[in-house]
């Protein structure tokens, strides 16, 4: 499979879209800072740890790693860069994406599992 860089940026656009949504649902269902806290602070507050709040930090990081990737690809294209610190980043990102893919997937199968569940 063949990645182009506008390909990757718009992947990145779009789990960024995806994060952004999350946080303004949670606002939307009176999840609401207080006191000059964040929402991801408030909704702490009212689910510790919540899954919602490691899912966004999950997208996050992946976001993270692979604009970390980008900037050496850029860095090796202008000099300044080795070959093996791309290749390290690009793998990286690769291990984020497919961690973050398999946490996806399970996420839709235990949501299956609940619909499927006799009341």
């Amino acid at each position: 499979m063949t990645i182009t860089a506008a390909g990757a940026a718009g992947a990145y656009d779009a789990a960024q879209r995806l994060v952004q949504s999350i946080a303004s649902e949670q606002a939307t269902a009176g999840v609401a800072p207080t006191d000059g806290q964040s929402a991801g602070a408030a909704s702490g507050a009212l689910n510790p740890g919540g899954f919602g709040e490691l899912l966004g930090q999950a997208v996050t990081g992946t976001l993270e790693t692979g604009r970390a990737a980008e900037a050496k690809a850029l860095s090796m294209a202008e000099g300044k860069a080795s070959i093996v610190d791309v290749v390290t980043a690009v793998a990286e990102t690769e291990v984020a994406v497919e961690t973050l893919v398999t946490v996806r997937d399970k996420v839709i199968s235990a949501y299956k599992d609940v619909m499927n569940m006799p009341i």
